[in-house]
């Protein structure tokens, strides 16, 4: 029997690569809105708003895309909201069934009613403590800069200065043509400096030179999405593959790619399920992982993500259970720690729904 949604609903999953404004539920935006006089959104009923989300981000327009980022930051201008929208994407993900995520925001874009950075760090911290307490699930936080900004410094040192509480990494996000992840070098090497953790999102809308720079130039830990590592893998008519020398590179030193199916279909770095990359890159066994992106906009779970490659790839148990200790092999956490969540939680997991009668 091939995994059902409702028992990958219950295997403990592992997620990278989530964005806290990406994710909130529909009914809150509508109710952080009217509390905060926010009068933009394109209707006040939660289910015709939930559904315009969806229609957006399938439009294959960016500018509508991104307009969707618009209300869900522009709700999230306080500490009060900020707390809560952190709270409810941890109880979320630990009614989704995963047990430990990283999940990634950008502080810059929620001091417009006069927050501080700091206080924007601690806000987000106090929901996420306040949403997991007791739901079995662990969540790090990723402070991410805007690539088309100048800010990066200043937020890796804000990532710096929480790391012992509860942030776990640094990430740059935004429009990769025109800016590549080498205009924020400075940061990458102060990061590297102070030990500390950090992906790049590189290779979703732009290619393998920002792909290249991500690892070469700023020695990224993780690829944020990587898809596009593809175009150094050349197919045969019998199936055999032939990796470039990047791609080799990648695959030769486990560099985590942080995969997001449904949402590259959005942005049109995939055309199908079935056409994804992942395919490929599992079966030349590259250190892939499955992730959700922004929950909202793409009407997706991790357990949704894991039941569309079950159905497009014909995978099993063991292939899920594959996935996820490659996420949690990835995480930016000790590695005594991430070895406890492999042996005492992952793999009991898994085993107990393989062996179900």
């Amino acid at each position: 029997m091939s995994p059902q949604l409702d028992d990958i609903r219950r295997a403990p999953k592992v997620l990278l690569h989530d964005h806290l404004d990406g994710g909130l539920r529909a009914e809150t935006i509508v109710e952080l809105a009217r509390e905060s006089g926010y009068d933009r959104l394109p209707t006040t009923d939660s289910d015709q708003l939930r559904q315009w989300f969806e229609e957006a981000a399938d439009s294959g327009s960016l500018e509508r895309y991104l307009e969707t980022f618009d209300h869900t930051v522009a709700v999230m201008q306080t500490r009060e909201s900020l707390a809560r929208v952190a709270a409810e994407c941890a109880e979320d993900l630990a009614a989704d069934g995963v047990v430990y995520a990283e999940v990634r925001f950008a502080p810059e874009q929620h001091t417009s009613m006069g927050l501080s950075l700091d206080q924007v760090v601690e806000a987000v911290l106090e929901g996420f403590a306040r949403g997991s307490a007791g739901r079995g699930i662990r969540v790090g936080t990723l402070l991410t800069a805007m690539r088309h900004q100048a800010r990066s410094m200043e937020i890796a040192e804000l990532a710096v200065r929480y790391r012992d509480v509860g942030v776990v990494g640094f990430d740059i996000a935004g429009a990769e043509a025109g800016y590549p992840p080498t205009r924020h070098l400075d940061a990458f090497e102060y990061l590297q400096r102070e030990n500390a953790h950090f992906t790049i999102h590189a290779g979703e809308a732009f290619g393998l030179p920002s792909i290249w720079q991500a690892i070469q130039w700023c020695g990224a830990d993780r690829l944020g999405h990587g898809v596009r590592i593809i175009d150094d893998i050349a197919v045969g008519d019998d199936g055999g593959a032939k990796l470039g020398r990047l791609a080799a590179y990648v695959r030769d030193k486990r560099i985590p790619l942080e995969m997001c199916p449904t949402s590259n279909l959005q942005t049109g770095a995939a055309a199908s399920i079935a056409e994804h990359p992942i395919g490929l890159l599992r079966r030349l066994h590259f250190r892939v992982t499955v992730n959700t992106d922004n929950r909202l906009m793409s009407r997706t779970s991790l357990s949704l993500e894991f039941a569309k490659l079950v159905e497009a790839f014909g995978y099993g148990w063991d292939d899920l259970q594959w996935f996820t200790v490659n996420a949690m092999k990835s995480a930016f956490l000790p590695f005594d720690e991430r070895l406890a969540l492999i042996n005492g939680r992952i793999k009991p997991g898994f085993a107990q729904l393989k062996w179900q009668p």
